[in-house]
């Protein structure tokens, strides 16, 4: 796996007082598309600067090189978020579909007189539609003759790099082709954060779902998304104005997109530099199905002072 550097030029001026100048700084970073934030956090660390207020950055370079220890830099390990609400017994995903039955096959105390004295198991029995919880639609979901779960490549399931499209309160339902414009898609898990998850387990949750727009899953098709998630209960407009059409629906699974339903937490993923895990079990003859949705990104801890001494970043030209 390739490593990255950046190197820039930075003014920090501390909140007691003076300031620091350098040129053609360089430290380690977790990925190549690190933020100017990240960046000036990392600065800050490696110097293991007391008081430091403003970062400014300049000049900003980011070259694959091998990493060589910045202090309080990325680490070989990983950060993990969880991308999928639980699913519990007698849940709606839904409203209207049947909910989620979790029961005992055979329960450890049934099981007893089966194994050695001290030996028990748990056969545990789930009876649930596909569409329960985060789940995941193959094209065979729309389309009859469609990939079904079992053929769904796992490189459009599995450690994707992430692009995050935030429409969190923009004041309007439709995520549109030009909230999407000038995004780097292309094999890429692209992320429609729209705060919807919020109202999950309400009876607001399906009430005016987020949603995208066909011109904007045209776009997606068009430069070459791997899959698409959203934190809503549904991709399309459930409602009676969208007179039955699905057109995400259609144009995304018709392009063989897989299409992620009912995300949560995507506040806490970065625009870019996270990896985006979303896989169903090989089910053959079946669309739908619940997925442990994820994202992982490099894990990098800074000291506590740089967050809390004031510390903002800022970029000049």
């Amino acid at each position: 796996m390739l490593k990255y550097r950046a190197e820039f030029d930075a003014v920090v001026t501390f909140t007691n007082g003076g300031a620091l100048q350098t040129q053609g700084f360089r430290v380690d970073v977790p990925h190549a598309d690190v933020t100017e934030a990240e960046i000036g956090e990392l600065f800050v660390a490696s110097l293991n600067l007391l008081k430091a207020g403003r970062v400014e950055l300049a000049n900003v370079r980011v070259f694959a090189e091998p990493h060589l220890g910045t202090f309080a830099g990325p680490s070989e390990r990983r950060r993990y978020v969880e991308l999928s609400h639980v699913i519990t017994n007698g849940m709606t995903t839904y409203p209207g579909l049947p909910a989620p039955e979790i029961s005992s096959h055979l329960t450890w105390e049934e099981s007893r007189d089966r194994y050695a004295e001290g030996t028990e198991f748990s056969f545990d029995r789930v009876s649930m539609l596909g569409q329960t919880g985060t789940y995941l639609d193959s094209p065979r979901h729309r389309y009859v003759g469609g990939t079904d779960l079992a053929g769904v490549e796992l490189e459009r399931l599995a450690d994707l790099p992430a692009v995050v499209a935030r429409q969190v309160d923009s004041g309007r339902r439709a995520v549109e082709e030009g909230d999407l414009d000038g995004l780097n898609v292309a094999g890429r898990a692209v992320l429609l954060h729209t705060g919807g998850d919020r109202h999950w387990g309400t009876p607001q949750y399906p009430v005016g779902n987020p949603y995208l727009t066909a011109d904007a899953a045209g776009w997606l098709v068009e430069h070459g998304a791997a899959v698409v998630g959203i934190d809503s209960i549904n991709i399309d407009d459930p409602t009676e104005a969208s007179g039955g059409e699905r057109p995400a629906h259609t144009i995304l699974l018709a392009a063989g997109i897989p299409i992620v339903e009912n995300l949560t937490n995507l506040a806490e993923v970065p625009p870019t530099g996270a990896r985006f895990t979303a896989a169903p079990p090989r089910i053959s003859g079946f669309g739908t199905f619940p997925v442990r949705a994820y994202a992982t990104m490099p894990y990098f801890e800074p000291h506590d002072h740089t967050r809390s001494a004031g510390w903002q970043p800022s970029r000049t030209a």
